[in-house]
């Protein structure tokens, strides 16, 4: 066994992250996985700090079983060639992926950011105006910035779908997430390819059973 590390307040964020990691890794106690999720699934959702540890289980998954992609928002940019298409391609073509689920969450950080704030902080932050209009000249766009969390997982799911790279027989369902109870609502079913999305964005704060989670 290692000896176990203590984790101070004098630390730096690297010092007490290396010292958490001493005292978790133990010689064999964790067993191979294999590359391929197991349940053949991948999932994009928000890199959220609230989906850590919360959305797999509230999903029923383990560790292995579906490949997670995250991005601020889980929003697509760039539908052809973006990090997100790439990695997804990767998934279906070579890690045995056969179903895609875009999961958003209510409460969302990016519903409604002011970009024009982001600008300033930016700025503030010594990045230099002319290089953010010269590379963002569209900074909400850039950024994915939408007002509603249920109607941008229903345009992810149409972007997918449409996107020549994807098989037509891999399905692309579209969830919402409650981060504070783990409720999750369909907005698209891939399978059908219905979309329950208009209920949803008329939806009440507390209906259908979601506890204290709002839109």
């Amino acid at each position: 066994m290692p000896s176990r590390s203590v984790v101070s307040c004098n630390m730096t964020r690297l010092e007490s992250v290396i010292a958490a990691n001493r005292s978790f890794v133990r010689p064999n106690a964790f067993p191979p996985l294999p590359k391929s999720p197991n349940r053949q699934i991948a999932i994009f959702t928000c890199m959220d700090t609230r989906l850590v540890d919360f959305l797999e289980p509230a999903m029923g998954l383990k560790r292995g079983e579906a490949k997670v992609i995250k991005n601020a928002g889980n929003t697509i940019v760039d539908p052809m060639s973006g990090a997100v298409i790439r990695s997804l391609v990767a998934g279906v073509f070579m890690l045995g992926v056969e179903e895609i689920f875009v999961i958003g969450h209510r409460d969302c950080g990016m519903a409604e950011i002011d970009a024009d704030s982001v600008k300033r902080d930016m700025v503030r932050r010594g990045i230099s105006p002319d290089v953010i209009d010269i590379h963002v000249p569209d900074l909400k766009q850039w950024l994915g910035i939408f007002s509603h969390p249920v109607e941008n997982v229903e345009r992810v799911v149409k972007v997918i779908r449409h996107n020549p790279l994807i098989p037509q027989d891999v399905p692309i369902h579209g969830l919402l997430f409650c981060p504070n109870d783990g409720h999750l609502d369909i907005v698209v079913d891939g399978y059908s390819r219905e979309s329950y999305a208009a209920g949803l964005v008329l939806e009440q704060p507390d209906a259908g059973g979601t506890g204290s989670c709002c839109i």
